[in-house]
């Protein structure tokens, strides 16, 4: 999110970042988006009985704050088919995984324990599933024989920093 919210600074930059929305109230990213000058606001997901119901909120709320594409960094949740398909086509994801491989939770300890030897990130389109949609960029590292999962996820979200500004633009000019 930072990472977006800086290159968007850059005047030739495609994106406007106007909003920050955790479903989680104690997310540091909303401080930080507040600190940079960006609205942060709370959805949190345990105030609505369903899924469906918090969707339905989430997307009135970026509809009220006029939002034309979504870029998800750090949002823990698997979003509904409806919510999906009503941003089809302006709705992107960052993974932490060479997708295909490593779909969900746990990507940097499933690739040490296959004994890969490369491992990295993925922008992707989101779609009807998790960690499903084309992908729009990708970025490998090398996995080090002394790699932990911990060592591994710092240098993989380093490249994530570099990654998603760059397929973010991609994805909103086509190129």
């Amino acid at each position: 999110m930072t990472a977006l919210i800086e290159a968007a600074q850059a005047p030739e930059y495609p994106a406007n970042i106007q909003l920050v929305i955790s479903n989680r109230p104690e997310a540091p990213g909303l401080r930080k988006a507040d600190a940079l000058g960006v609205k942060a606001i709370c959805i949190d997901h345990r105030d609505y009985k369903t899924r469906t119901d918090f969707e339905v909120e989430l997307d009135a709320a970026l509809r009220a704050h006029q939002i034309e594409f979504v870029a998800c960094a750090g949002f823990m949740r698997v979003l509904g088919e409806g919510f999906v398909k009503s941003w089809s086509g302006k709705l992107i994801n960052i993974h932490p995984s060479l997708l295909p491989k490593y779909k969900g939770l746990h990507t940097h300890k499933r690739a040490l324990d296959a004994g890969d030897k490369k491992h990295g990130c993925t922008v992707h389109w989101v779609n009807e599933g998790v960690d499903a949609g084309k992908i729009i960029a990708q970025s490998e590292l090398d996995i080090l024989t002394d790699d932990t999962p911990e060592s591994l996820a710092k240098r993989v979200q380093a490249s994530e920093h570099a990654l998603y500004p760059a397929a973010l633009a991609a994805a909103l000019t086509g190129s």
